[in-house]
Formats: C-alpha cells, structure tokens, sequence
C-alpha cells in the first residue's frame, strides 16, 4: 500500500511534465503594436493551427496571426528577423499538409485564409490582352476555376482537389492528369508578389529576381510567402469525354499512358488533354471520393474482376471540347481505345460539364480521421520493380490500404530544372500517391508499410523521390535533392539567413 501511495504523485508529475512540454510557449520577442490585436492565442486557434489533415503531427504554435494586409505579414517576418532569438513563421492556407509542413512550433501560424475572407487580398483579376490571372496566394483553386470561366477562360494546369490554396500548391508543385502535357502548375507561373524571410516585398519572375522566382516555385516555403502569382490561362471549354480503361495487366496498362501523352504533349491548341492512371483493390467500392464514376451497374463485375487478379489498372483519360471540336475530340477518342495495346478488362467513358471534370474529387471534412499518405516519384526505368515489390508484394500482401492509390506518367522537359522542386533524372517519370485513410489510433500500421515501401526501394535503387517530402534528418533532405542541395542551401541562406520561414517542414532544424 505504501509503495502505491508514492508512485502515484510521481505519476501525477510525470503527467504534469508532460503537458508543460506539450504547451506552447510566449514569443521570443516583441511584435510591432498594430500587430497585437492580430495575434491571437485563444486555445481554440492554437488547436486549429496545430491540426491538418494528415491528423498525425500536432505542433502547438506561440499564436495565430490573422493579417489584414500582406505589410502584416511583412511586419511580423522583420520582427522576427530583427529578434536575437528568432521565431518560426509558417503561412498556412487551407490546411491540406499531411505531416505538420504548416505548422510552427512555439512560432507563429499565419491564417492566410483571412484574406481571402476580408477581402484584403489580391483577389483574382483576370487579363484578357495580355491573357492571364492574377491571383492571391490566399485564394483557392476552385474560386480561380469558377471566377476564370465566367469569362471562357481557365487556367490550364490543376491539381485533383481543388479546395486547396494557390500560395499552397505553387510551394510544391501542383501535379494533375494535365502535367504531362502543360507541366505543374509551378510551370505556369509568369511572375509573383513574395514576402522573403526578411520581410522584404520582392515581385520576381524568370526576368527579375529570378533567383528568388525559381526557388520559391517547388521551394516548400523555404524561401518566401506568396502573396500574388500570375498564372497563365486557356480557353474555358464546355464539356469533356471521359473515359476510364481497366487492366489487369500492368505492362499493358503503363505502355497506353506513354503512348496518350506521347501523342498528346505536343497537342495544338489549349483543350484539356488530361491522363491519370490508379490501382483498383479490394477495399470496397471502385468508386471513391476521388471519383465517382462507374455506373452502378457495373460495379458487381468490377468487383468481381478485382478479386480475381487482385489488383486492377485503371487509365483515365479525358479530352475537352466545345461545339466545334465535339466530333473530332469524340473521334480521336475512339481512335485511341481502337489502338489500345491489348484487349482491356473493361471500358466506360461518358461526357460531362467542364465544370464538372475539373471539379470531380470532393473530399469530405474527415476530421475523425488520420492520413499517412505517401506520394513519390518513380522514375520509368524502376516501374516493373516498383509495381512487382511494391503494389502487389508489399500493399496487395498486406492488405490494409483504403483510399486511392494514383500511378501514372509525366514528361521531365515539361519541368524547369531552376526551380526548387527535386523530380527523378529521366524522361518520364511517374507519380505513385497512395493516399491512405485510416481511424485517428491506426496511422502508423499504414506508416510502417509507408516505411517498407521506401526500404524496398533504397534496397532495389530506385532512384524516387518523394513529392510532398517528409524527413526528419539532413541526411535524407541531401539525398531528396542530390546535386541542387547546395543550390537550395544557398538560396536558403540569401532569402531566409535566419530560417524562419516553414520550420514544419524540417529541412533546417532537423535534429
């Protein structure tokens, strides 16, 4: 009896030890006055700022700050890089990181989404002559989207969700069934407006300040916060064909997605020639949030055909078209699934709304879940191995995976190798995103196949990286960007000396 009334009060101050650690702590310095009633450090903010969708990294900001203007942004940077000690400052948008690469701790968490709300930001402002958007880094894809073809435009390079911010995706990349062709979205930007790590106001494009312009297109927020970029635009056209072609063999299934973006990279005109490849397991409808598309008709027979070969390939493909271009665009359709490599599985495609294509992956708000995804770029040579010791050795044998599972090809000279975004060094390169959902307690079963995954590769020299990195040391950053790490180390130094800008992502205060 007596020893248990002694572990109890250290029980109680380990608890104790414990959330003082987990607390946030004050700033390091002061902040301008007209900053004051901008920083807020209401419980309720602090939780919101140290929560994203990936429900696994939680970082307790010092407080939140909900700008009025971009000088607030600026005002709160120069406090910090005029500060002996000083803090991190992370932009966060709409919160769609998955490890924490918004967050800041014992920093400050900007609300950029403020300024879309106040409407205090750029906005987006449509040029006809010459033809471009100016958009806010704070703005959504999807309010561009249908701002644009109000006006018969749009941008021509997405990402699959579009409730994602603009400043967000330009940070990595912003990859979709139309790179392959028009490049990532950082491949469409003319010029931006960026806050460094100094606080300056720079407006930079490939002609001026280009040294900051290509380390802050793919840089992870490293280098600066976007507050405008001009992004090039296209016809908006009305309708879309769009097909999806199941294989269960994947060497048929990899040949006819090089063949469609062979044949249509260098395309005439802006239509949306757009391609994705996915897996198809058993773990539950084939129709998911990212695309609700089979009849439900069909969907006893290609649940059958799943548990017959396991796994299931899927190509998708769409092209746009209007009034003019609707028989062609339908017949070159047709061409295409005439020439296929090999009798498919299965064959469905329909014709939808524009719109409707582009905004076709709703996800629901799913804070009772975790998500443990991994996104990585495989260069062509390694797809075989890939797809024998990864999709069917590792993710088919253990059997846990719910949530889309992408595969399918890009074209390197579609990427500018200035930019900070580290891609594979071959021709065509394919992305393979699994996107895992799991209950907020099970995160790490699908981590540690996450983990397997990437010892698999490094054993079999896959040459990949990762997209939407997650590292926890410098070692595994220099390897993630190979011969630009110096490159990135030194533009690191020229725009943020004082690393303050997007310590979530633990590039430079790595342990």
């Amino acid at each position: 009896m007596a020893k248990s009334s002694q572990i109890f009060p250290i029980f109680i101050l380990i608890v104790l030890f414990i959330i003082h650690v987990e607390k946030s702590q004050p700033l390091t310095c002061p902040v301008p006055s007209e900053l004051t009633d901008k920083l807020n450090v209401d419980p309720a903010a602090i939780e919101s700022a140290s929560t994203d969708y990936g429900n696994i990294v939680h970082d307790k900001p010092a407080a939140v700050l909900y700008p009025s203007s971009a000088q607030d942004i600026s005002s709160l940077i120069q406090a910090s890089f005029n500060c002996s000690t000083p803090f991190g400052i992370a932009a966060r948008g709409n919160g769609h990181s998955t490890r924490g690469q918004g967050m800041a701790y014992n920093g400050v968490v900007i609300d950029m989404n403020v300024l879309r709300d106040n409407r205090n930001g750029t906005g987006i402002n449509i040029s006809k002559d010459p033809l471009y958007v100016d958009v806010g880094g704070e703005q959504l894809w999807v309010d561009v989207l249908n701002a644009t073809v109000t006006e018969d435009v749009a941008p021509v390079s997405w990402t699959d969700f579009l409730g994602l911010t603009v400043g967000g995706t330009l940070s990595n990349a912003g990859i979709s069934g139309q790179t392959f062709r028009f490049g990532p979205q950082i491949s469409n930007v003319h010029e931006m407006d960026v806050i460094t790590g100094k606080g300056e106001f720079v407006t930079c494009s490939a002609n001026n300040n280009s040294e900051l312009f290509y380390a802050v297109l793919g840089g992870l927020g490293q280098f600066g916060i976007i507050t405008r970029a001009r992004i090039s635009l296209g016809p908006a056209f009305k309708r879309a064909v769009w097909a999806q072609i199941l294989y269960s063999n994947f060497s048929a299934f990899t040949r006819d997605q090089e063949r469609f973006i062979a044949g249509h990279a260098k395309k005439e005109g802006n239509a949306i020639s757009y391609l994705e490849g996915a897996l198809l397991l058993d773990n539950g409808t084939p129709n998911t949030w990212r695309t609700s598309f089979f009849p439900k008709s069909d969907i006893p027979r290609i649940t059958s055909l799943i548990k017959q070969h396991g796994i299931l390939y899927s190509l998708e493909i769409a092209n746009s078209f209007d009034e003019l271009t609707n028989k062609a665009v339908q017949e070159e359709m047709k061409d295409f699934i005439k020439a296929l490599s090999s009798k498919p599985d299965y064959i469905y495609h329909t014709n939808v709304s524009y719109l409707e294509f582009l905004n076709r992956v709703q996800i629901p708000d799913e804070q009772s879940q975790a998500h443990p995804w991994l996104n990585l770029f495989i260069p062509k040579s390694n797809i075989s191995d890939f797809n024998s010791g990864v999709f069917r050795d590792i993710v088919l044998q253990r059997n846990i995976t719910t949530g889309p599972v992408l595969f399918y090809p890009m074209m390197r000279n579609k990427w500018d190798n200035r930019m900070s975004v580290a891609i594979p060094d071959e021709d065509i390169f394919y992305t393979a995103a699994l996107l895992y959902s799991s209950g907020l307690n099970e995160w790490q079963v699908y981590d540690d196949q996450n983990k397997e995954i990437l010892e698999f590769c490094d054993k079999a020299g896959i040459q990949g990286k990762q997209y939407l990195p997650n590292y926890a040391t410098k070692e595994e950053w220099t390897k993630q960007f190979g011969s630009n790490w110096t490159t990135f180390e030194q533009r690191k130094a020229l725009f943020d000396p004082k690393m303050i800008l997007s310590p979530g992502q633990r590039i430079f205060n790595t342990n």
